[in-house]
């Protein structure tokens, strides 16, 4: 599993870019995005490039994903999110203190996941009995 984390100027940005990695970059969230303090996302990014940033985020969010940390990186490069968006390992400082303030966070609101929540299984009655058929290509976007 990849820590990600998303920095960026408003919440509406942090939502496309989670969007983005869901449909564009095929990664698998498996955790709810968590609201994390913009000015610790920041410090954090710093450390991680070893510089100064240019601009500073007003909303941050982190996650897992199911995918490990190589493949993670991998996919989000193919893609261009509109928000800046950095893959943690557990190589660098603040990994952990990151996976310790998001057992504490808040979940984000306004994230809903493009994925269907059948994983694309029809529930079909013949006869009585309930068959369940898989179809990749269906979306169910019901709650």
């Amino acid at each position: 599993m990849a820590l990600i984390l998303i920095r960026g100027e408003n919440k509406t940005k942090i939502l496309s870019a989670i969007s983005d990695i869901e449909r564009h970059g095929s990664l698998t969230l498996s955790t709810k995005p968590k609201v994390i303090s913009a000015e610790f996302a920041d410090s954090l990014v710093e450390q991680i490039l070893k510089s100064k940033l240019k601009t500073h985020s007003n909303v941050a969010t982190a996650f897992f994903v199911e995918e490990d940390t190589t493949l993670s990186i991998l996919k989000i490069k193919q893609i261009h999110p509109p928000a800046h968006i950095v893959v943690v390992s557990p190589e660098y400082r603040g990994y952990d203190e990151l996976k310790e303030k998001l057992t504490i966070a808040h979940d984000m609101d306004g994230y809903k996941s493009y994925r269907a929540l059948n994983a694309g299984k029809i529930d079909y009655s013949v006869k009585g009995e309930k068959r369940y058929i898989q179809n990749n290509k269906l979306n169910s976007y019901l709650e």
